[in-house]
């Protein structure tokens, strides 16, 4: 055979570059994750035409792609959270139920995050907004693979503040002098107040609520335009407070009812159109922006809880309870989920795939060319190929964790299996009217067809042919997925408590306060709050 020219060789070698070229010319992309808590799949205009008050995730929803089966890894802050950052379900991570103010643990030190693993492939990696994964010692986000941090460090009605906004039933302000309010509701925290955090400091306690989605606007922008300086890829988690109660609603006051959430929902809808609009600033088609909630809604808030859609969870609400936020009904799990990124992702597509939060972390790890951690196995799928609309196929199954309305905390007792939910344990969780349904057992399973009753009102029949046939499928299912979860290397988390722990930045005063003597609460400045704080782990 001869020697190749020096002609030939060039042009072998540009052919070669040129079948590599769609993953040089993107390089590594840059990730922001924004996930809304307590939000309902029919919160989402482009879901439920009721909706209205959400132009901007429409818009997204237009220029990308919309998900409608898409899940929560559970029912309920700490372990959904937990999930999406290391692709593993409760049962294998140690996250199983949400953690205290007191709270000693977090999210096991021995699992690896999301934010571990790009920051080691190179990437700049920043956390804004609430946190709930444990926030004593290096618990905190600072120590789990983020190099900034802005935010609180649980849910926001976890601590008091002087802007408590709207709640059902209400909690008071912060107390200001002497011992807190007789009277108050037992589930009100009026002792601590709450915090907000720059890096591992305080900066502000109590933090205004009525400015925080703001700032948290504005600290996602400037972490954007400082990753986008240096030169690096990044990759933002942005987790909001909405729609979590208290819901806190900028000037003028709300019309009472729907006018207080649609309020709250139209400025979360506002924010997400900024972040949107800084990404593409920074150079549009080099980020993926995807967006999905955390959980359902809150049923027991009334009208300060978001909408299910059509996913009402029929059966459980005839027998009293919420079929929503703590359920493994439909509303409990599926959420909305949007994914934008021009040039890679098509616009106006729908995709009725069968996914999860638990799919970001391979799928993100996938597209920034790292690796998975070893020695632990993942629920969640690289599913790049539905992202790109190569393909619309998802989980063949897909478990969904107890979440606190009914059985152990964590446990598998409900399944998907294609169109099919399977329910070894059903019960709901508080509803509106204050009823709770009451845990039952069911061995045969109840089996839904969710391809013809998405209500999920009627069960099978227990002598058709058709349960027959899917029973034999689910419990062979049912039967490998906790297979493996018993050989997995699994995770236990910490929840022992001490009050020591509590994130407090002055002791000596009340409920903690630390801002600077007679500095209003709406226009404290960035300078008076860095000289008022201390370290708090």
């Amino acid at each position: 055979m001869g020697t190749l020219s020096r002609r030939a060789v060039l042009v072998l070698a540009v052919a070669l570059a040129g079948l590599s070229a769609p993953r040089a010319a993107y390089g590594q992309p840059n990730f922001i994750v924004i996930l809304a808590d307590d939000v309902g799949w029919g919160d989402l205009g482009a879901n439920w035409a009721e909706t209205k008050e959400t132009p901007h995730l429409d818009e997204l929803a237009a220029e990308g792609t919309r998900f409608v089966d898409f899940h929560s890894a559970a029912s309920t802050c700490s372990p959904s959270r937990a999930s999406l950052l290391t692709g593993r379900l409760g049962v294998r991570n140690g996250v199983t139920h949400n953690f205290a103010v007191t709270s000693v643990g977090g999210l096991p030190l021995n699992e690896t995050t999301l934010a571990e693993v790009l920051r080691e492939a190179g990437y700049s990696t920043g956390a804004i907004g609430k946190w709930h994964l444990g926030h004593h010692g290096r618990h905190h986000p600072s120590f789990r693979g983020f190099d900034y941090y802005f935010g609180i460090p649980y849910s926001h009605d976890m601590g008091c503040t002087d802007t408590p906004g709207y709640n059902l039933p209400p909690c008071p302000p912060c107390p200001r002098h002497g011992a807190a309010a007789r009277g108050v509701r037992k589930d009100c925290y009026t002792e601590v107040a709450l915090p907000l955090f720059e890096n591992v400091t305080i900066i502000q306690q109590p933090v205004n609520l009525s400015s925080l989605a703001a700032r948290y606007a504005e600290e996602a922008a400037r972490f954007i335009q400082r990753a986008s300086n240096s030169g690096r890829p990044f990759f933002l988690y942005l987790a909001l407070a909405h729609m979590h109660v208290p819901l806190g609603v900028p000037p003028p006051p709300p019309a009472p009812g729907r006018g207080i959430y649609g309020a709250s929902l139209s400025e979360m809808d506002a924010l997400v159109g900024r972040i949107k609009q800084v990404a593409d600033s920074h150079g549009k088609g080099n980020t993926l922006l995807w967006f999905a909630g955390d959980n359902g809604p809150w049923a027991q808030k009334c009208e300060l809880a978001g909408r299910l859609g059509p996913f009402v969870g029929a059966w459980q609400r005839q027998r009293g309870g919420s079929s929503a936020k703590q359920t493994t009904w439909e509303g409990g799990h599926r959420v909305p989920a949007l994914a934008y990124w021009p040039g890679r992702i098509p616009a106006r597509r729908m995709s009725r795939a069968l996914l999860s939060t638990l799919d970001i972390f391979p799928t993100l790890v996938a597209l920034a060319g790292a690796a998975l951690p070893p020695n632990r196995r993942f629920d969640g799928l690289d599913v790049s190929p539905v992202l790109f609309g190569w393909s619309d196929v998802g989980h063949k199954v897909l478990l969904h964790p107890n979440s606190g309305a009914a059985g152990k905390d964590g446990e598998i007792e409900t399944l998907r299996l294609a169109q099919y939910k399977a329910f070894y344990t059903t019960g709901g969780a508080m509803a509106c009217d204050g009823s709770v349904g009451p845990a039952e057992h069911h061995q045969p399973p109840l089996i839904f067809n969710l391809e013809r009753d998405i209500q999920e009102q009627e069960p099978l029949d227990a002598a058709s042919r058709e349960y027959e046939a899917v029973l034999a499928a689910v419990s062979r299912a049912y039967a490998q997925a906790l297979e493996d979860i018993a050989t997995d290397n699994v995770s236990v988390a910490d929840y022992s408590k001490d009050p020591a722990v509590t994130p407090c930045c002055n002791a000596q005063h009340v409920a903690c306060r630390c801002r600077a003597p007679g500095t209003h609460a709406a226009v404290l400045h960035r300078r008076a709050e860095r000289r008022a704080t201390r370290l708090c782990l």
